[in-house]
């Protein structure tokens, strides 16, 4: 039986606000959507642990001027003020006005505090998730977040947790063609034009989740990036941090089997980690252990978050591992798994279910007796 993955939230975060760190991140939102106390504290605590970070931040919230949304804006300004001493008050954005009046009045706020509000009124021809687009773009942020009491994106009742180029506009021809709420349509517009205009990613997500989507691997709404490639390179010393964190998920998800620091170390010196794009953080990983009397190489710990199941990772992994099992002249690579995904994912490369005494013996010194029992061993052999 598998166990919940742990509360890797210290770790993870840290990574995720030292990408953050010196940024500007643009969120939009309906004060309706924060009327609950609930939704209010978890915004400000993300907030708040932004600006600490030394992060830009821009908030643009729709309103109708009625007194619970009046007060909702209220709330959050009140709780924000208490950790930014000098705070403005929200400032009412003129839908008359250009792009570079409401850019020149946001620029003049950050100049003296990291976060600026800017109200935007419900009646206005122009939406206001339209316009906090066009000022994400006009400014050129690092991220743009949607907040929307639904969350993320859903397909036949599976959460959408990453969108790419291609699959991104896949879903907007859907939308086109009336498949999707209008709503739900005019948010993945948004999102393309956000990115297509230089932002380098753009979340969906609920206002209570914010931090879960932010500070996370797994995220919990809908992730956007035009980047539709994935690069699958020798990992780093620099990586070694971020690796281990995604070995240690995988042993707590049971993808992977528990390893000592001395076997996750061989992992890490052997290891291969994709990336969807080349600042992005690590998505995936596997090594290629040598097996130099048998002239062979295990493709071990192999795992990918679940958020990007089915972009391909592990194909990539996999391909990365037979190309340098190739270049090295190896004659066969093999791998262990108790996993179905991966099963289906070494068919798919012409490796074929063996008996364990097919591969080296030292394969099996010291391993589990009970898992030899219930894993499938497979090999491909190399030209």
């Amino acid at each position: 039986m598998k166990t919940a993955p742990p509360d890797f939230s210290t770790a993870e975060k840290d990574f995720y606000l030292k990408e953050f760190r010196g940024k500007s991140l643009l969120f939009a939102l309906r004060a309706k959507d924060i009327t609950a106390p609930e939704s209010r504290d978890a915004i400000q605590e993300v907030l708040r642990t932004l600006v600490l970070n030394e992060t830009r931040v821009i908030l643009l919230m729709e309103t109708d001027a009625s007194t619970p949304e009046r007060r909702a804006v209220d709330g959050l300004h009140t709780q924000l003020s208490h950790a930014l001493n000098g705070l403005p008050a929200p400032v009412l954005l003129s839908p008359e006005s250009d792009e570079d009046q409401c850019c020149f009045i946001i620029l003049e706020t950050l100049r003296t505090v990291p976060v600026f509000i800017g109200l935007w009124p419900a009646q206005a021809r122009l939406p206001a998730l339209q316009s906090a687009q066009q000022l994400a773009n006009r400014l050129t942020v690092y991220k743009l977040v949607i907040l929307d009491p639904r969350g993320g994106l859903t397909a036949s009742g599976a959460p959408l947790s990453f969108l790419n180029g291609s699959h991104l506009e896949e879903l907007q021809t859907q939308g086109a063609r009336g498949e999707l709420p209008h709503e739900r349509h005019r948010q993945l517009e948004t999102a393309r034009l956000a990115l297509e205009g230089g932002v380098a990613s753009v979340s969906l997500c609920l206002p209570a989740n914010l931090a879960k989507e932010l500070f996370t691997y797994e995220g919990c709404g809908t992730f956007f990036t035009l980047t539709d490639y994935c690069q699958a390179e020798r990992l780093a010393l620099d990586d070694f941090p971020e690796a281990e964190r995604l070995i240690q998920r995988g042993e707590q998800e049971g993808a992977l089997k528990k390893r000592t620091p001395a076997e996750i170390s061989q992992l890490l010196l052997h290891g291969y980690g994709a990336r969807l794009g080349k600042e992005r953080d690590l998505v995936g990983l596997c090594a290629l252990l040598p097996y130099a009397d048998d002239n062979a190489g295990e493709i071990a710990g192999l795992y990918t978050l679940r958020r990007f199941h089915g972009e391909g990772i592990g194909s990539r992994l996999v391909g990365k591992a037979i190309t340098e099992g190739q270049a090295r002249g190896l004659s066969y690579l093999f791998a262990c798994t108790n996993q179905e995904g991966a099963r289906r994912l070494f068919e798919r490369f012409d490796f074929e279910q063996v008996t364990p005494d097919a591969v080296p013996a030292k394969k099996w010194h010291a391993y589990a007796p009970e898992r030899k029992r219930v894993v499938s061993v497979y090999k491909r052999a190399l030209s």
